[in-house]
């Protein structure tokens, strides 16, 4: 079972549950020393509403499993931009056009930033 304090081992999952859907350009940035905002924020990419509600509901599930509900969830009524937040972990999908438009990572930039990729 997960512990709600681990950070990293809670935004491994949930990358790999946004893999599951498809999500892209996923990155892991850790805020952990620059803010008090949360730990880590996790950024992906989706195509459509569809996808993003797709990636939203099973990432929501699979933290379900393991006993960890979201603080809160905004956006989800448009599926433009919807921020998970696990506390610890802010999770942030975004369509490409409204990635592009925010560009997170650039306002992170000092932050450690990992790319992830699919294993397949």
């Amino acid at each position: 079972m997960l512990n709600i304090n681990d950070s990293k081992k809670i935004s491994k999952l949930i990358s790999n549950l946004m893999l599951e859907k498809k999500a892209y350009d996923i990155k892991i940035i850790y805020v952990d020393g620059i803010t008090t905002l949360t730990d880590i924020f996790l950024i992906c990419t989706s195509d459509s509403d569809a996808q993003s509600r797709a990636i939203t509901n099973h990432i929501e599930e699979g933290l379900l499993d393991h006993n960890i509900k979201p603080f809160h969830i905004e956006g989800y009524q448009h599926l433009k931009w919807v921020l998970m937040d696990y506390v610890n972990v802010t999770v942030n999908i975004f369509q490409k056009e409204y990635r592009k438009f925010y560009n997170i990572e650039r306002l992170w930039a000092d932050a450690k930033i990992i790319s992830v990729k699919d294993e397949e």
